[in-house]
């Protein structure tokens, strides 16, 4: 097996180490010892090219005398910590701390994350000033992040959650600490809070080693501020949710059950939600009540409420069991008198409490048999809350207390109505998610191309989308196959930050604008930068246009381009921030492209590269959007391994190639959208194509010609002759007369199209413009377009082509 290389003596490669910032060391390694994954930050730490590594023990990085603890991981543990020495690429000698994570797929097979933390210069004094800070701030035990969101200070609690010291966890993010979801939605929390100054909320955290499913905090997220009011750090303070529930004042409660209103687009159980939540924290009883029927459409409620109302009782919930003060059962409808108590509170839109002696409570008892139950269980107070969202009303919540000693005051209305306004915005959205969902669906499916079009450079193109199955709704995953000049294709795939109409918007304006670039050749590294700076400017638009900095502008999109020369058989690649295309060899083996990962779209100012690659005739191209990878069931080990096994699986048609890669990813409905575009490639041979050199001479431009017309009549396109000799004659003669040698004349034969190019070593792109009367140039470009059913400059690094095709249909 190959060695890693150690000589001192090498030239280390370029490890781009900046002393100023910290930066986090990963790398995978299998049960056998093996490297199968390798991060930039490995790089920049040991200077080895991910290349280099992959594939090769572990081991070999040891440095000589580094013991046997570090040689040996201990297969019985979850995870492993230590100090390890490891060996530069240049000789040196490292002695670098580790955390390593076990990580057991459903399939059984194990792997180990290894992670380490570089710390860089010393930034801002994180000393006594800091803790003082967090401490006196923060509710409990807690931990301290800086703005780069890496922990800096920790207590005892944290400590003993996660079983590991401060020191070993210094430097380290959240999910590096605890690789779990929650860890991934807290750090989000926690950068939120960063970005507005503002406390956030999670209801859950990491769980201790050997702790059950069932245990676990609800997490306050504070942003910490220095004397001067700047917001330098955040801390996470974990409660246990038994002391949330029991012991906390109860001001704190509502805050923590609003967060349990609203988690589906389920009106029926929303309104359960908000009568649990109300019971028995706020009150002894509640009924939560919707409009029969609710309003249709989004439009403000207009119409003064002054007659009788019919409502259906949604949801009930008392401390007495049975519920017995609802004298409606949930499910069936009831009609509330005029001018009693829910009445005015629909024809107001405003919240009251009542006394069970209040003239207005009397009166309701009189007219309505159902409110008896007000001078029943021992009733003394009632407050009754409209559920209004985006102007319509959509019906109320009674409350009462009969075993609280203590009335109702104004912050109990203040907190109920917090609690009906998030449960009203749930059921609004829920009401609305139908069409919303149908109308963004619409709106997806007319950007996406609705037909692929034929491609000589393509024996076969198929392609699948699947929107996402979840509450987000739809997402802004889109594909494209774009024709470009001398017979190549562009193929691409991208992904739009976000789900619903917005994103499926700002992924119709990118998919344009990709078009449009396209059309005028950029190589791909140069079409990702000018992407990146339309997303810039849309997502500046947005945020000046609503306030709100939500990535409007598709912030975080990425996405993959790929340009296939058949002539050349090289296929182009670059990308921005999205998974790599696959590869299916004519033998079957199956492979990623290396192509530089490249930071999402909307950053700006981070650079792309391209890769060129020679692919043999017959490969597949798979390009694909990381929704197909992301399957709750298992990693994306684990996702890559199965699509690489339904790719090599021979068939017939690149349509069963996706039926078969969907067919095995996909267990269920996708949480995110998926996009799959595959296609299979192929070569225009020698005899489809024929170069010409020329010289700088205007005498050649008749000796072009003359070959031209030979050439058409060995393919037997005679009928196609004068027209090929008028462009001929025009771009050979525009390239000497205005262009620098070398001079090249290329004709490629596909099989309905005839495309004529010269070439040469000026930049300088010409124009077409109307010649007057008396000029005597002008018009070569004109005849061209007129000549020609397409034609265009292609540049190079050096020089340019002036191209034009010609449709051989018909003759």
């Amino acid at each position: 097996m190959e060695r890693l290389p150690s000589s001192p003596g090498e030239r280390p490669e370029e490890t781009d180490f900046s002393p100023e910032s910290a930066y986090s060391a990963t790398a995978t390694v299998n049960e056998e010892g093996t490297v199968t994954d390798w991060s930039e930050g490995a790089q920049r730490l040991l200077g080895y090219a991910p290349s280099q590594v992959v594939g090769l023990p572990a081991a070999d990085l040891l440095a000589e005398g580094a013991g046997d603890a570090a040689q040996r991981i201990p297969a019985e543990e979850e995870r492993w910590s230590g100090t390890v020495a490891l060996r530069h690429r240049d000789g040196r000698r490292l002695e670098v701390g580790l955390i390593a994570h076990r990580w057991t797929s459903t399939g059984g097979t194990a792997k180990w994350t290894v992670v380490s933390a570089v710390a860089g210069e010393p930034g801002p004094a994180w000393d006594a000033s800091l803790k003082e800070w967090a401490f006196a701030q923060s509710p409990c035990f807690l931990a301290v992040f800086d703005a780069d969101l890496r922990l800096v200070r920790a207590n005892a609690g944290m400590e003993r959650t996660l079983c590991l010291t401060e020191a070993e966890m210094r430097g380290l993010r959240l999910p590096e600490l605890a690789p779990d979801p929650v860890s991934d939605e807290t750090e989000r929390k926690m950068r939120l809070a960063l970005e507005t100054g503002e406390p956030q909320y999670v209801d859950a955290f990491v769980r201790p080693t050997g702790a059950s499913a069932e245990h676990g905090w609800a997490t306050t997220l504070a942003p910490l501020r220095d004397p001067d009011g700047r917001v330098r750090a955040v801390s996470l303070a974990a409660h246990d949710k038994t002391e949330i529930e029991g012991d906390l004042p109860q001001m704190l409660v509502p805050n923590v059950a609003a967060a349990r209103i609203g988690t589906t687009l389920d009106s029926a159980r929303t309104a359960q939600e908000l009568a649990d939540a109300a019971v028995p924290r706020l009150a002894d009883f509640a009924a939560v009540d919707l409009l029969d029927p609710l309003p249709r459409g989004d439009e403000p409620s207009s119409r003064t409420v002054a007659g009788p109302v019919t409502v259906c009782r949604t949801a009930v919930r008392s401390i007495l069991e049975g519920s017995p003060e609802s004298q409606v059962a949930v499910g069936e409808t009831t009609v509330y008198p005029a001018l009693s108590p829910p009445v005015e509170c629909l024809a107001t839109g405003r919240g009251a409490v009542f006394g069970t002696t209040d003239p207005a409570i009397i009166r309701w008892v009189a007219q309505d048999p159902a409110a008896g139950w007000t001078g029943a269980y021992g009733t003394h107070s009632i407050m009754v809350v409209p559920l209004r969202a985006g102007g319509i009303t959509l019906g109320l919540a009674v409350f009462s207390r009969h075993q609280s000693r203590e009335p109702f005051q104004q912050e109990d209305l203040s907190r109920a109505e917090e609690m009906t306004n998030t449960a009203a915005v749930s059921i609004h959205n829920a009401r609305r998610y139908p069409r919303e969902h149908t109308s963004t669906m619409t709106l997806q499916r007319s950007l996406l191309p609705h037909t692929l079009p034929p491609q000589a450079a393509l024996v076969e193109i198929a392609s699948r989308y699947l929107p996402a199955g979840t509450e987000a709704g739809v997402g802004g995953d889109w594909f494209d196959v774009i024709p470009l000049s001398g017979a190549r294709v562009a193929l691409v795939v991208g992904d739009v930050v976000g789900h619903g109409i917005r994103a499926a918007a700002t992924m119709g304006r990118l998919r344009t604008a990709v078009r449009t670039l396209a059309d005028v050749d950029l190589p791909p590294d140069e079409l990702l930068t000018h992407l990146d700076d339309l997303i810039i400017h849309l997502s500046a638009d947005d945020t000046d246009r609503d306030g709100s900095g939500d990535a409007a502008g598709g912030i975080g999109t990425t996405c993959l381009y790929v340009v296939y020369d058949p002539v050349t058989r090289r296929c182009t690649v670059a990308r921005a921030g999205h998974p790599p295309p696959a590869v299916v060899s004519p033998e079957g083996s199956v492979y990623l492209l290396d192509v530089p990962a490249g930071p999402p779209l909307g950053l700006g100012g981070l650079p792309f590269e391209t890769v060129e690659v020679e692919l043999p005739e017959g490969s597949i191209l798979t390009l694909y959007t990381d929704g197909l990878l992301k399957d709750r069931d298992y990693d994306i080990d684990e996702a890559l391994d199965k699509m690489f096994a339904a790719l090599a699986r021979p068939a017939s048609t690149l349509e069963t190639v996706c039926d078969r890669v969907l067919t095995a990813l996909l267990t269920h409905r996708p949480d995110d959208d998926v996009a799959l575009l595959v296609a299979r490639t192929r070569a225009l041979h020698a005899d489809k194509v024929v170069v010409l050199d020329l010289s700088s001479d205007p005498s050649v431009v008749a000796h072009a010609r003359r070959h031209a017309t030979d050439q058409l009549t060995a393919w037997g396109l005679e009928e196609a002759s004068f027209v090929t000799e008028l462009l001929v004659s025009e771009l050979v003669t525009n390239a000497i007369r205005y262009g620098e040698p070398p001079i090249q004349l290329r004709l490629i034969h596909e099989d309905t199209t005839l495309i004529c190019e010269v070439s040469d070593s000026s930049n300088t792109a010409p124009h077409m413009r109307r010649a007057r009367i008396f000029d005597e140039g002008g018009r070569g470009l004109l005849l061209v377009a007129q000549l020609a059913e397409r034609w265009g400059t292609r540049h190079a690094p050096v020089g340019k082509t002036i191209w034009a095709e010609q449709s051989l249909v018909g003759f």
